[in-house]
């Protein structure tokens, strides 16, 4: 049976990699990423299952039988400074589910998933899906000026073959991904795990702001071209705009960042999300009205991109109910059936073959911190729902 105390013997494998005072950083495509695969790989022999990595760097854990496998996973990589289970603990509890199932049962990490260092959110399942605008992916540059084909190579994945990612799919008979709730919805409902009926849809937006850099003790308010100014009008526009959306500035980089110079040029980005596809293309829109309106104002130049778009996505009905059924039977209570604001590897899998998630109960519903938390009791519990429910005879 699944316990608590394995999984926290997978946990410590990973440990050591990336973890420092001030939180989780394993960033796609780097050092911490490939000491991560070689944890992935380490489990992989353990369970007898054989390691590969596809044209994407999806890492799969497979059964030595011809596919198509069901699947379970999610994804190693982190957010900057992130926390220790958004990811890994939905790999760790697919390891423990294979090797307590009675059925052939595949392991999935998939590639940047968190996307934090190339703005590329979801990486790895778009590329099976086929929906990774390659050309275009390939020449994101992180903070260093690193392009991702680059850095891709360095990490050993051909940039030149990720088309070929999505003959990977037909592998898959379905896919379930465990992962951390990210808000307090499980918790609020005092069971160990909800299951996700669907994601909601999302836009991030990067938006660049060019002005001139000044002196700021002699330079008049009257001429400065002032982008650190603009740019705060344009966060406060972004959120009185967003209605019932739920919209975040997440990340903001001013130049030259200097205390006695008016910026010169600021990027940001910001997050929106709600039920209603539709309204948030209303909502970009206002804000591209509203910048033009505003660089006009504040002599820059303002350019609003779309850097990502995920429409809202439903789950598999049928393997939602199954995981609800064998919920039930394990813990006689009914798990909440959530709308996940999240973004996750299950819901791009979706579009093409069948999926679920299972949320595990957060208390503080923090994440993508150092501070989140979950019980390892809550997680097996979470685990042996995914189990049962895969080893039913229709799956």
């Amino acid at each position: 049976m699944i316990a608590a105390d394995a999984l926290a013997r997978r946990l410590a494998g990973l440990e050591g990699i990336g973890i420092g005072s001030d939180g989780v950083d394993r960033l796609a495509w780097t050092a911490e990423d490939e000491a991560s695969r070689a944890w992935f790989e380490c489990q992989a022999a353990d369970a007898g299952l054989v390691a590969e990595r596809d044209p994407a760097g999806n890492l799969w854990a497979h059964p030595h039988g011809d596919p198509p496998w069901w699947a379970v996973g999610s994804h190693l990589d982190s957010v900057r400074r992130g926390g220790r289970f958004d990811g890994p603990l939905g790999v760790m509890c697919g390891f423990e589910i294979a090797a307590n199932s009675k059925r052939p049962l595949a392991v999935i990490s998939f590639a940047d998933e968190e996307g934090a260092r190339f703005n590329t959110p979801t990486f790895g399942s778009k590329a099976l899906v086929g929906r990774l605008d390659v050309p275009t992916v390939l020449e994101r540059r992180d903070d260093q000026g690193i392009a991702l084909g680059e850095a891709m190579r360095t990490a050993g994945v051909d940039p030149d073959g990720l088309a070929g990612a999505s003959g990977w799919l037909s592998k898959l008979a379905g896919f379930i991904e465990v992962h951390i709730d990210q808000s307090t919805d499980v918790a609020r409902s005092g069971v160990p795990l909800g299951v996700v009926n669907s994601l909601a849809s999302r836009m991030r937006l990067e938006v660049d702001i060019r002005g001139r850099a000044d002196h700021a003790g002699t330079t008049p308010r009257a001429e400065r071209h002032d982008a650190l100014a603009a740019a705060a009008r344009l966060i406060v526009g972004a959120e009185d705009a967003a209605g019932e959306l739920t919209v975040t500035t997440s990340r903001i980089v001013a130049e030259p960042n200097a205390p006695t110079t008016v910026a010169a040029r600021v990027r940001l980005w910001i997050d929106a999300r709600g039920p209603d596809g539709a309204r948030i293309d209303a909502w970009r829109e206002s804000i591209e009205a509203f910048a033009a309106e505003l660089a006009a104002r504040s002599r820059v130049e303002i350019s609003v991109l779309v850097a990502s778009r995920s429409a809202g996505q439903a789950f598999s009905k049928p393997l939602s109910g199954e995981l609800v059924r064998s919920a039930v039977s394990l813990i006689g209570r009914a798990p909440p059936e959530i709308v996940c604001f999240a973004g996750h590897d299950a819901g791009v899998l979706a579009e093409r073959i069948p999926a679920a998630m299972v949320l595990v109960r957060n208390a503080t519903g923090i994440s993508h911190s150092p501070d989140e938390a979950v019980e390892l009791e809550d997680a097996a519990i979470a685990a042996r729902v995914v189990q049962r429910a895969l080893e039913e005879p229709a799956r």
